[in-house]
């Protein structure tokens, strides 16, 4: 990992007219930090090559197929069919996407702020501290990611997560073991209080600010089960940010209206992921569909009919924006259909595209979820009641039918889960959201049994060992000192 984080360094950073220029130096090495850091215009381009790092793909590919999000479509040709069946390994390659994809973030991360050392602050001081503070918080948020996919128990300061790494190492052969969930926090509370303290402005949405950084605050904390710092860095950010109504929520997901978008990850023509690829990596649209998201399209993974039978005949927009209604084929003899991949096709409309067919913007976060998690720090102190409003105030916006109000704590988180699954879908948030609230909520996932009759099985316990991914086989070949999860 670390052989391939001085490649790309080399590659993105220094002025050459290739890589292969790169691997033709005689000594690696010889160019070093200081030559290639000279100042705060060298800082920006290493800080943007670790926001390319960032992407949320292949969380969104691995969680679709995992859960009860989808079902393979009809031009599937064997593609997920590990994941839609549960089989995970170490050589899976979506947990290997997204280990590479945050280890990637964190090694610029940390060259940029190790880098700062040798650069004039003078030059520049604002955007200089802006530059330093933006890879504070990437560090941070790319370590949180790596405990939410790779620790057993969120809840737990004692279980393993990832490898902490905070500095730049010239040794590549170093091994480095797993640090604890309670390290990880420290670290990214230290980063995140870093960041802040230098962030003074933000260009836009698709870089991290005071507002991001309290978001990723306020997800870590609902996630450890520290509900009430949790809700207060989710109403701080509410006090800057509307939830979307049915109009901004369909056009936030075409490209067209930041309402409600925290942080996203920009997604254009012409840049490193402007490609097709099946498990991550490109247009996020690609993950379901080969041409685009017609019934001509080439669907190889469709909407689970169990979350279609949720939203068909509602007037919930969510509905519309996650289902291609006009071209889907709705198979009435859906039931008694042996041959219903080919007469039932419902295809995936989160990310249409927009100039370019299937290529969207990857929202990280969005002012519902600090919403949700308002509604789950209510849930959690036992106010059922106000959850239950909470719940409500979003499925108005969504233009979907209010529920009854919760008699219980299992019943109010029961709704929270069963909002998210549809406020969330094709996200990536699924896997995580049934990791760490199912048992609260008394659900388990919900897999269409007539789907699910031709694979290995319909649900997995929550607590089941694949709920946390396999540290990935490549790591543990070159890193003997990291310890693999349970039950791989």
């Amino acid at each position: 990992m670390k052989n391939i984080f001085k490649f790309i360094y080399a590659c993105l950073i220094l002025s050459v007219s290739s890589c292969d220029d790169a691997i033709d130096i005689e000594q690696p090495g010889r160019l070093g930090a200081d030559n290639a850091f000279q100042s705060v215009s060298d800082l920006q381009g290493a800080l943007l090559a670790s926001y390319n790092f960032l992407d949320t793909t292949f969380e969104i590919g691995f969680t679709s197929a995992m859960t009860d999000e989808c079902y393979k479509g009809r031009d599937n040709g064997g593609q997920n069919s590990a994941e839609l069946n549960f089989n995970i390994n170490g050589g899976n390659s979506y947990a290997s996407g997204i280990w590479s994809s945050y280890y990637g973030a964190i090694g610029m991360a940390n060259r940029v702020i190790e880098a700062g050392d040798l650069v004039d602050r003078n030059e520049n001081p604002s955007e200089y501290d802006n530059i330093i503070g933006q890879a504070h918080a990437i560090r941070a948020y790319a370590h949180l990611g790596i405990l939410t996919w790779f620790s057993t128990d969120y809840t737990n300061n004692d279980a393993l997560a990832g490898l902490l790494l905070t500095s730049v190492t010239t040794d590549i052969f170093a091994q480095v073991p797993r640090s604890t969930n309670g390290e990880f926090y420290a670290a990214i509370t230290q980063d995140l209080n870093t960041a802040e303290d230098l962030i003074t402005s933000t260009v836009s949405n698709k870089f991290i600010g005071v507002d991001a950084i309290n978001a990723i605050r306020a997800r870590m904390h609902a996630y450890k089960g520290d509900y009430a710092a949790a809700a207060g860095y989710a109403q701080t950010v509410l006090s800057s940010y509307n939830v979307t109504d049915a109009t901004q929520f369909t056009n936030v997901f075409n490209d067209t209206d930041d309402t409600g978008v925290i942080f996203a990850l920009e997604r254009s023509i012409g840049d490193s992921y402007d490609g097709q690829g099946t498990e991550g990596g490109g247009w996020v649209g690609s993950l379901y569909a080969f041409v685009d998201a017609t019934e001509q399209g080439g669907p190889f993974m469709e909407m689970s009919r169990s979350v279609y039978n949720i939203l068909a005949g509602t007037s919930d927009v969510r509905l519309s924006r996650s289902l291609n209604v006009a071209e889907s084929i709705i198979g009435a003899d859906y039931e008694t259909n042996d041959n219903f991949l080919n007469d039932d096709v419902l295809l995936v409309y989160k990310y249409p595209g927009g100039v370019q067919p299937l290529l969207n913007d990857l929202k990280v976060f969005r002012a519902a979820e600090m919403h949700l998690i308002l509604a789950e720090a209510a849930a959690d102190s036992g106010n059922f009641t106000n959850a239950g409003v909470l719940v409500n105030q979003l499925r108005g916006l969504r233009g979907a039918d209010a529920l009854d109000a919760p008699n219980s704590v299992q019943e109010a988180f029961g709704q929270i889960l069963d909002e998210r699954r549809l406020e969330f879908l094709f996200e990536g948030h699924r896997w995580i959201d049934m990791k760490r609230l199912g048992d609260r909520a008394g659900r388990t996932l919900d897999r269409d049994a007539r789907e699910c009759s031709f694979l290995s099985g319909c649900s997995l316990a929550n607590s089941d060992y694949r709920f946390t991914l396999p540290i990935p086989a490549s790591e543990l070949s070159a890193n003997q000192a990291a310890e693999q999860n349970p039950g791989y």
